[in-house]
């Protein structure tokens, strides 16, 4: 069964199972789901929530794609844009797992984002990822994003912003 949806504390152990698979790579994306920024898997829910109220961030909220209960992939819908969004990060961030890359996950995880920022009034998604990640461009192009120019962040790197229609 495929599911995206918030986390529950019923989730802990699929969400340890997939935190797994991050401890040794590259960042966690969405930063989000970085379980080292909170103090545990019940914090990380709670903070979650509070997001999703707007308290203390942006309003944003956090989905999990779920296979047969085993998580995939995340992503973290921004309801609003700041001047610090707008040049990187963007609407939405999302991140799937290194052993189900390449495998139209990330896809449908943006697809899925894209319908529920649609939900949330959002007319028109920005989407950004660094200069060299190739797949993730890939991605946002495939789900109708139209590049718009870079942003260059202050370590030197290059972001590359798409805009898509929703």
């Amino acid at each position: 069964m495929i599911e995206f949806r918030k986390l529950t504390i019923k989730d802990k152990i699929a969400f340890e199972e997939y935190m797994r698979e991050w401890s040794n790579l590259e960042e966690i994306i969405p930063t989000a789901t970085n379980y080292k920024r909170y103090n545990s898997f019940e914090d990380m829910i709670e903070i979650f929530e509070m997001r999703e109220s707007g308290q203390e961030w942006v309003k944003n909220t956090t989905f999990f794609y779920f296979i047969d209960g085993v998580i995939i992939g995340a992503a973290n819908i921004r309801h609003t844009l700041t001047k610090d969004l707008l040049n990187t990060g963007g609407h939405i961030g999302y991140g799937v797992s290194q052993s189900y890359r390449g495998q139209g996950y990330a896809t449908k995880i943006l697809q899925k984002s894209l319908a529920f920022a649609r939900s949330i009034g959002i007319e028109k998604a920005l989407i950004t990822c660094d200069e060299d990640n190739i797949a993730s461009s890939r991605v946002i192009i495939k789900n109708g994003g139209l590049e718009d120019k870079p942003y260059y962040q202050s370590n030197g790197v290059k972001s590359r912003r798409f805009w898509i229609d929703i």
